[in-house]
């Protein structure tokens, strides 16, 4: 008797599907459909939510107000996509050509802080950016070494260090997201990299190319799904952060997310922080949609 393929044989596929799709359902989806349910609802006392099936929560979602912070967090989440892809793309590479002997413990180097809770790397980061951090420490050093040296040349000293504001801005949000999701950009590249055929690389250095144009027009190219599923799998937990901004950012530093909390704890507004909550998931759907678009568009042309 020919060997049944287990997909074929609906029994073996329910056994195997039923345990995670019966998770998915009632700690996913249901929990997630009273939040749905609760954006068509209005406040009517301290702890009761009237679903009337208004839109007058999406309506007021539409003000400029949480438009820009929308489109903000959007920035954000872009900006530190890029900075990740451009930080990333060669810690990847030195990850493919390193030695077999080096390569599990850069691979380690990468893989730690997933071992490690975000609260006490947030932290981590915020003491070395801290007024009297390390890293306003070491840039008053060489600012007074620098005085010094005008002074050994008979010049005017320089004036003293005052310690730069690392914290609670904008640029500190920025470099806490990107602090926080490398990881995530890495991984998928390193993955698409090592599977590159090497030949190809030393075949376009022979006919002439450089390292640029080969890096240009023979490695980006291949390596281009792990790029599109780094950018991804950056980009849509950074859109919706609230850790590190948190934390991090001043109160011109906030993201769509900060909003979100505060309606659910301060506010007492759950239906208003339900029709936030879901247009950011409606946002993160239309980018994963457009995604997987693009692919189903590049195998087409293939």
């Amino acid at each position: 008797m020919a060997e049944q393929d287990w997909k074929e044989d609906k029994k073996a596929f329910w056994a195997v599907s039923a345990s995670p799709l019966l998770w998915t359902v009632l700690f996913f989806l249901l929990p997630m459909s009273f939040v749905w349910l609760y954006s068509f609802g209005s406040n009517v006392g301290l702890t009761e939510i009237e679903i009337s099936g208004t839109l007058d929560n999406y309506k007021r979602a539409t003000q400029w107000l949480y438009l820009s912070i929308f489109l903000k967090s959007f920035g954000v989440a872009a900006i530190v996509t890029v900075l990740c892809l451009i930080i990333g793309f060669p810690v990847a590479m030195a990850l493919t050509f390193a030695s077999e002997k080096w390569r599990p413990w850069l691979l380690l180097g990468i893989m730690l802080p997933f071992w490690t809770n975000l609260l006490i790397r947030t932290y981590a980061l915020m003491i070395m950016l801290g007024s009297n951090g390390y890293a306003n420490k070491a840039m008053g050093w060489l600012w007074d070494g620098a005085s010094w040296i005008k002074t050994l040349v008979g010049l005017q000293p320089l004036p003293t260090w005052e310690p730069v504001q690392l914290l609670y801005n904008n640029l500190a949000v920025v470099l806490g997201l990107v602090y926080v999701h490398l990881p995530f950009m890495v991984l998928p590249l390193y993955s698409a990299l090592d599977r590159l055929d090497k030949s190809l690389i030393e075949a376009s250095l022979d006919l002439g190319a450089g390292h640029l144009r080969t890096l240009l027009k023979v490695v980006v190219p291949l390596a281009m799904p792990g790029v599109m599923a780094g950018v991804m799998i950056t980009l849509i937990p950074a859109l919706g952060a609230y850790l590190t901004p948190d934390l991090m950012g001043g109160t011109e530093s906030q993201m769509i997310a900060n909003v979100i909390e505060r309606q659910f704890k301060r506010a007492n507004d759950w239906p208003f922080g339900a029709a936030l909550s879901f247009l950011l998931i409606y946002a993160m759907f239309i980018l994963i949609a457009l995604q997987g678009l693009r692919r189903k568009n590049g195998k087409e042309a293939h």
